[in-house]
């Protein structure tokens, strides 16, 4: 077995993964949801972290491209990778909403460091969710609402220290209102969110990793998408955790210590589903795809509108090769890689006309 998180490893996956192949018989079969005869739960785990979301989007634009959206059972989801499995349950084509980070997010109207030092957002919700969600690049909650497949949002309730993930929504503005708490990102966005008359902040706090929810929930495989590359974590906290520790314990007590106590959990799990990778282990089956070690990590406030074309390529690249059965090396090497694609759309009055 190689190791999980070598810069120069020959696999980081077996083309044999259960998931993987679970998902390839899905697809052969025609096998649409509530009308399963394989015995299986198949969830799909869709990362998030602010910018960085811009990965979990582009894997999710390689299942729409590779027809996989109908091979899931249940979506579980966090943070921006929330928005981002949105739109995929929405349908249409993922390659326009993937130009959210590139168009609509990379601007001071979104992202102003400049705050760092107020009481003003770093993070704009407002903008993302009034604006970009509602009218710039409107998403399709009622297709959501009725979808056959359940979307989770997973959301870290402040008050009982409990993270959740809700799929039965009231209505659109219900939904709407999960979505934006588990994108409420801590320091970067003051405050609480709100989320049926609780406070609640972004999903990750509480719940590191939502394949964590999708185990919970029965799931006997997961397609795991994560943002942060596959390399050692680090074994203490930085400068900046601390911080966000310590401002978290001044929200709620106790509050700082659970997300320690969460993010330190999955640091270690996460090495044992590297491992499972390649040598799946008993029990539930997850397959855990991420940017590969020498992949640059996107910073979770970042406005480099090359790193975000990089980190969206690279992804692209992974997801596909994974399901396709393409060797690392040829990611490595750059003779299997995604480029870009052009769409032309008009719009009239915030709304797609082609």
């Amino acid at each position: 077995m190689s190791d999980a998180y070598a810069f120069d490893a020959a696999r980081y996956w077996a083309d044999d993964h259960p998931v993987l192949e679970l998902v390839r018989a899905r697809q052969a079969a025609g096998s649409a949801p509530g009308a399963r005869v394989d015995g299986c739960k198949l969830g799909l785990a869709v990362e998030g972290g602010g910018m960085r979301g811009v990965t979990s989007a582009a894997m999710l634009v390689a299942l729409d491209d590779l027809g996989l959206r109908g091979v899931f059972d249940a979506v579980y989801s966090t943070s921006s990778g929330s928005i981002n499995a949105a739109y995929f349950m929405s349908g249409g084509d993922c390659w326009y909403p993937l130009t959210i980070y590139f168009d609509d997010l990379c601007t001071r109207e979104f992202v102003d460091m400049r705050q760092m030092f107020t009481k003003r957002p770093m993070l704009n919700l407002d903008y993302a969710f009034e604006e970009v969600l509602e009218a710039i690049k409107p998403l399709d909650f009622e297709k959501i609402l009725n979808s056959p497949v359940e979307f989770h949002v997973t959301i870290s309730l402040v008050d009982s220290l409990t993270g959740i993930g809700p799929h039965e929504f009231e209505s659109r503005e219900d939904l709407k209102s999960a979505l934006k708490a588990s994108c409420w990102m801590p320091v970067a966005v003051p405050g609480t969110g709100m989320f049926r008359g609780e406070r609640a902040l972004d999903g990750g706090v509480l719940t590191a990793h939502p394949h964590l929810l999708a185990l919970e929930d029965g799931c006997t495989h997961v397609l795991s998408l994560s943002t942060k590359p596959i390399k050692a974590p680090p074994t203490r906290l930085t400068p900046g955790r601390r911080f966000s520790v310590a401002y978290l314990e001044r929200l709620k007590k106790g509050l700082g210590r659970a997300y320690v106590d969460s993010q330190f959990g999955y640091r270690t799990q996460r090495k044992q589903l590297q491992q499972w990778m390649t040598e799946p282990g008993p029990g539930p089956s997850v397959l855990d795809l991420a940017p590969l070690p020498w992949m640059r990590e996107v910073g979770n406030q970042t406005r480099d509108r090359d790193a975000l074309t990089a980190a969206a390529r690279h992804a692209h690249a992974v997801m596909s090769a994974a399901i396709q059965g393409i060797p690392v090396a040829e990611i490595r090497d750059g003779s299997f890689r995604s480029v870009p694609r052009f769409v032309t759309v008009r719009t009239a009055n915030g709304e797609r006309i082609g």
